[in-house]
């Protein structure tokens, strides 16, 4: 297996172009099932998770094209089964968007329990508990999700008892094509869920209040497609660069971002002593001191990104005092600590509670990856530590940073893969 191997420490100084965003793109794709034609999808990440993403689709009788590295052009017109195939939907969590896109396209849906990083209970009771509302029936028999409506999906009121990214996509393409309106309440309001519901807008759907906490989608006939969209900027992976100039005390920007996305890492860096200029498309961090202790809770958007949590706290791994993470959204991810203290970071977890005390050097290790931030995160205590740093598992990032590598070779850091 491939490893990557990062000597430190070092300083990232440079720009690095941010991608299209991971965690919109695996939703828009499947959300093209909807379409009764052909579309061209832009700023398409380059990542393991999209190309999964395009085989699955491709087995449901999709024609994709590549126009370059970036640009998807996808005929959906022709869908000749309903039966995802499982060992493909069981490799990333996103694959459950299949449910919702196919069940409104075509009334019925056979896909495998979705995988993906573990992160702890991730249930999809809310996603069901909405489709049950627009009058499918839904069951899970070994491993396999059995969704199926008799007659067209009807639009209902949805309550979501939590506040869930997933299911608040999920439910949306579901209601797509249903007849009526649909409402749902207590929504999430990530950036990526606003720009799936500008994707499927561009392509005949009428969904509006996306970003809010009451989303309203009034059922249309069909989507038309014959329309470009662009994925929008990854906020992650910028904010995964930001974070890692503030560890390196470096000095770097970052274009193709929306820096309205970035407020609540803003602030935080701020917090801690770095600094941060905003160009509007474009977005300037440096630091030129060792930080300062600070506490974060992962809330949903608009708070701190439970995505960012595991770069944060490499970043409080070397600040002066001792810092508070509270995980609120995943309850297992706090596995890539141990692998942290290997390099010298002292920390006490306590179920959702991570306590961080700062020490002055990070040390190279011999580390695994144990999740997609997790391994980010990883890499950016490698760029820290004195030595070298040997990450191995780094499947586990390639799922969501593209050209991770490469990116970093750009901006001064000692990476290589082995």
């Amino acid at each position: 297996m491939e490893k990557l191997v990062v000597t430190g420490p070092t300083c990232l100084k440079g720009e690095v172009v941010i991608s299209g965003a991971k965690n919109a793109a695996v939703a828009i794709l499947p959300a093209t099932l909807l379409i009764d034609g052909v579309c061209t999808i832009e700023n398409v990440p380059n990542i393991s998770d999209i190309k999964i993403s395009c085989e699955i689709l491709k087995k449901l009788g999709a024609k994709i094209t590549w126009q370059d590295e970036h640009t998807i052009t996808i005929d959906t017109t022709n869908i000749t089964t309903t039966k995802a195939p499982l060992d493909l939907t069981s490799k990333f969590r996103a694959s459950y968007y299949i449910i919702g896109a196919m069940l409104s396209r075509k009334g019925e849906v056979e896909v495998g329990m979705p995988g993906g990083c573990k992160l702890g209970a991730r249930p999809i009771d809310q996603h069901i508990k909405g489709f049950e509302a627009l009058g499918a029936t839904v069951k899970v028999e070994k491993g396999t999700i059995y969704a199926k409506t008799k007659k067209q999906l009807k639009g209902a009121p949805i309550y979501m008892d939590i506040v869930s990214v997933g299911a608040t996509i999920n439910v949306m393409l579901a209601a797509v094509l249903a007849k009526g309106t649909t409402v749902i309440d207590n929504a999430a309001k990530e950036p990526h869920i606003v720009d799936v519901a500008n994707f499927l807008n561009t392509m005949g759907a009428d969904i509006r209040g996306a970003g809010t906490d009451v989303i309203k989608i009034n059922g249309v006939e069909k989507l038309h497609g014959g329309a470009t969209y662009s994925v929008v900027p990854d906020q992650i992976e910028a904010g995964t660069f930001m974070l890692a100039a503030v560890a390196t005390k470096g000095d770097i920007t970052l274009k193709n971002c929306i820096t309205k996305h970035l407020e609540s890492i803003t602030a935080k860096i701020i917090e801690v002593g770095g600094n941060v200029e905003d160009n509007g498309d474009s977005i300037r961090v440096w630091c030129n001191k060792r930080p300062n202790k600070a506490n974060i809770k992962t809330l949903p958007y608009p708070g701190f990104p439970t995505d960012m949590q595991s770069v944060f706290a490499t970043v409080l791994a070397t600040v002066k005092g001792t810092s508070v993470i509270v995980e609120n959204i995943f309850e297992n991810r706090y596995k890539f600590i141990q692998e942290l203290t290997r390099m010298g970071a002292k920390t006490t977890i306590e179920g959702r509670t991570a306590v961080i005390k700062g020490v002055k050097k990070l040390y190279g290790a011999n580390v695994k990856a144990t999740d997609l931030r997790g391994g980010a995160a990883l890499v950016l205590a490698g760029t820290v530590a004195k030595g070298t740093t040997k990450i191995e598992n780094i499947e586990y990032i390639l799922r969501g940073y593209e050209n991770f590598e490469n990116k970093l070779k750009n901006v001064n850091i000692d990476i290589k893969r082995q």
